[in-house]
């Protein structure tokens, strides 16, 4: 019988959907680079970077054929479907936007932009274009924080009475520009406090805030980010929100906390643990599972990136992040009610 009338699935056959990488910083080296190499149905078309010698290397690396030195140079490569932004925060906008006007599809780092205003810009390019804009808010793409969000529409948790989280990092070689705060858009609570709120939010759609109390430790200088935050955020109906937050712990051991407290039981992540009240008694209701071998960077951006290309291939729904404005008012109005040394009540 002819080949030609046993045709091969056309799965097999897709063109791989090209993507560039614009910023080789330490999330594009350590997660968004080694990801997509080991990706089927993608290439990583092109690398942009200002410091082109970096670029080159990463590139001979991983067999990257065009090298550019600017994002002009980068949207004017014809071979080209998407763009993941991984510049520094203050330069966000400008290339998201850049790229949504050129007709790329991007995935962006968050934040997608340093206030709420810019975050409203990028949604309205975004639909203009007609292009699919994510942002790598990664820790809802973490395998345990998709078990809890399993639980949490079963509503096996009761009523959502807040979230406790925070973080403790040691101080860290950060790039310069991480350590000032009009190209940075913040410390702590942006890097830090900015993926736990998106988390609180993801998980419970936490209603209207009533009330902000907030502490910021800056660092040395006029425009030096925090190092620290304390933040209380209270909403409708008793709902409340704290966080705890430290770039320059010194310490034995640095920690990540998220904790979702309920009516009827409470879950915590890192690994997933889940407690429930039941006849009175508490329970562990923790789900079992194989734990991945990979780091939750690496799982999450796995998961993340993987999402983005399906969504550029049409294979799921893109849904626009729009919830981002609304997480990033929040923000705003938390270093809003720092700056006065006030707290806000609505």
């Amino acid at each position: 019988m002819s080949s030609r009338s046993t045709p091969r699935s056309t799965a097999t056959v897709r063109t791989p959907v090209r993507v560039g990488v614009l910023g080789l910083g330490a999330i594009a080296q350590t997660a968004h680079l080694p990801v997509l190499a080991a990706m089927r149905g993608v290439q990583i078309a092109a690398l942009c970077d200002n410091d082109l010698a970096k670029a080159r290397t990463l590139a001979t690396r991983y067999g990257v054929r065009d090298v550019c030195g600017d994002v002009d140079e980068l949207l004017e490569l014809s071979a080209l479907d998407a763009v993941i932004v991984c510049t520094p925060n203050h330069l966000h906008e400008v290339h998201v936007l850049s790229a949504l006007r050129a007709g790329r599809h991007v995935l962006c780092e968050r934040p997608v932009a340093v206030q709420a205003r810019g975050v409203e810009r990028a949604l309205a390019a975004a639909t203009k274009a007609g292009r699919v804009l994510m942002v790598a808010n990664t820790e809802r793409f973490r395998a345990d924080a998709q078990g809890l969000d399993a639980i949490v529409r079963k509503g096996d948790l009761g009523a959502f009475r807040g979230v406790r989280a925070g973080v403790y990092r040691h101080r860290a070689t950060l790039a310069p520009w991480r350590h000032r705060r009009d190209e940075a858009g913040g410390g702590a609570l942006l890097e830090l406090g900015l993926p736990l709120l998106d988390l609180a939010g993801w998980f419970t759609d936490f209603p209207r805030v009533e009330r902000v109390a907030v502490t910021l430790q800056r660092g040395r200088g006029a425009n030096a980010v925090e190092e620290a935050a304390i933040v209380l955020i209270e909403c409708k109906g008793g709902f409340t929100v704290t966080l705890d937050l430290q770039s320059a712990y010194v310490g034995t051991e640095e920690r990540w906390w998220f904790e979702l407290l309920g009516a009827t039981g409470s879950a915590r992540l890192a690994p997933l643990r889940v407690a429930r009240e039941v006849r009175g008694r508490i329970v562990d209701a923790s789900p079992s599972g194989a734990a991945t071998r990979d780091s939750a960077t690496v799982q999450s951006h796995r998961a993340a990136l993987a999402h983005f290309v399906a969504a550029v291939r049409g294979d799921v729904v893109a849904e626009p992040p729009t919830d981002q404005v609304r997480l990033h008012k929040l923000i705003d109005l938390i270093y809003a009610s720092a700056d006065r040394g006030t707290e806000w009540r609505g």
